[in-house]
């Protein structure tokens, strides 16, 4: 069935902190390049308390296997993930390492 004929699921707003030994240990730079495997959009970033955070956004599904993608590269890191989904959308169009 051609995907044109399909109707496209909302986009999602997904921020999502890691927390753990994620600073230090290229967790930006694997986000990065997981996302190129995924059609989100949004940016990744370290924060003062030593955690990161993501915030991408995408179809549902989509986000879902980017984080888990993620959390499977990076498990030797992650302690625990905080994630909150919103419908609002800041209209990112690539995603981004922010410093």
């Amino acid at each position: 069935m051609p995907t044109d004929s399909m109707p496209s699921l909302p986009k999602q707003h997904v921020r999502c902190v890691f927390a753990g030994n994620v600073q230090g240990v290229s967790f930006r730079y694997a986000a990065f390049q997981v996302a190129k495997s995924f059609d989100v959009a949004g940016y990744v970033r370290n924060l003062p308390d030593g955690s990161v955070e993501l915030v991408a956004e995408g179809g549902p599904q989509t986000i879902n296997d980017f984080i888990a993608a993620i959390e499977r590269r990076m498990a030797a890191y992650i302690r625990n993930k905080q994630v909150t989904t919103s419908p609002d959308l800041a209209g990112y169009t690539e995603f981004e390492i922010r410093f």
